[in-house]
């Protein structure tokens, strides 16, 4: 994953079965068809005592595709696939290496299984803040630079790392050591279902694959039923994303699955037309020519009062949206040790997401809905 200033400037900024039967907590299936639908940087295949998890997109242009074996308790394998990394499942300890692996964890019952994560302060979740209280979870240092020392005596069953490109020393060295890794690329997910999606990813490390698909069967169903809501909208407000940073101005490019989530609501984001899933870095000018009437203003999430922006900035009461009190901010809701929990839970749950900017944008449509992440600033 980016450091925490590079997800304000991307994932921050704003703007993410088949039937089987159990048997000692074991899962068999007799199938051998991908399990996943929106997410395109991975794929799940099962058949009967083992699943093949494929990962093709870890980081943006990647050009390998990594194959994982999850192999059951009794499943043998044909000799074609031992060459590829074995996994034992339902696996009972695991490292995560991003917060957006968390909440996968919590909805499967399985927050317990985590021994240890690179920057604790950066976890919001109370149930794992507890864990971590309790002495349960160890520091690992960063992902760039994971305490390699302390994950050989630990000795967990599977390590989630990630990476921003094809270099990643510690991952390579861990592995020579004889852990297991798999890489996650859900940040590199373009569109939300997509990112919420790698909760399969997770269930099928767990033997819970069927309970994976239930629950993203739920936030897919809320999802879609929100958007046909948001068509109902008469009126399509125009938004302005970010603010200044170090004397530019980060905002989403068209395309990124934050852009999708607005579009979906209903909205007109001024940038749409612009390409590519990263960020624009624009002057204040460029800004405020093009976006000083906009409706709405969603903040990138570091400031948490109207005071806060103009002592940052004293030119953003030019703005409509400012003169009008129409900002919103996505960090009110943090951890105990300042993470924001956005950062954390929202990739899983796009359909809240969408909730809550078809309430800021249309009210009229979800009477009785209370945003969950976003809240006006005062």
């Amino acid at each position: 994953m980016p450091n925490r200033f590079q997800l304000l400037l991307s994932f921050s900024i704003f703007f993410f079965f088949i039937q089987c039967k159990q048997k000692e907590n074991t899962t068999i299936f007799d199938s051998n068809l991908n399990t996943v639908k929106y997410a395109k940087g991975f794929s799940i295949v099962n058949y009967e005592g083992y699943s093949i998890v494929k990962v093709s997109n870890p980081w943006p242009n990647a050009n390998k595709t990594y194959t994982y074996i999850l192999k059951e308790r009794k499943g043998k394998l044909p000799d074609s696939l031992k060459k590829h990394s074995i996994i034992s499942v339902p696996i009972q300890s695991i490292v995560v290496t991003s917060t957006t692996h968390i909440p996968s964890l919590e909805m499967l019952n399985e927050e317990k299984t985590l021994v240890g994560f690179p920057h604790l302060d950066y976890i919001s979740s109370p149930k794992v803040r507890n864990l971590i209280d309790a002495g349960k979870v160890k520091e690992l240092g960063t992902n760039q630079t994971l305490n390699t020392e302390v994950l050989i005596d630990m000795q967990p069953d599977i390590i989630i790392g990630y990476g921003i490109d094809n270099t990643n020393p510690t991952l390579d060295n861990l592995q020579k050591s004889g852990l297991k890794v798999m890489l996650n690329g859900d940040w590199n997910e373009e569109t939300p279902l997509g990112k919420a999606e790698w909760i399969k990813f997770f269930g099928a490390l767990y033997g819970k694959q069927k309970q994976a698909d239930e629950l993203f069967t739920k936030i897919e169903k809320e999802y879609l039923k929100t958007i046909e809501i948001a068509k109902r909208a008469t009126t399509k407000p125009t938004i302005l994303i970010g603010d200044m940073f170090e004397d530019k101005w980060y905002l989403p490019k068209g395309t990124s699955w934050g852009c999708l989530l607005l579009k979906e609501a209903n909205s007109n984001y001024l940038w749409q037309e612009t390409k590519g899933t990263g960020s624009l870095a624009l002057s204040f000018e460029t800004v405020f020519e093009k976006a000083k009437n906009a409706d709405f203003w969603i903040t990138s999430g570091q400031f948490s009062t109207l005071k806060q922006m103009t002592d940052a900035n004293p030119h953003y009461n030019q703005f409509k949206a400012f003169e009008n009190k129409n900002v919103y901010s996505f960090s009110a809701k943090k951890g105990k040790t300042g993470g924001i929990l956005y950062y954390e839970l929202a990739p899983n749950r796009p359909d809240i997401v969408l909730k809550d900017i078809v309430k800021i944008l249309h009210p009229e449509l979800l009477t009785g809905y209370q945003p969950f992440f976003f809240e006006k600033l005062q």
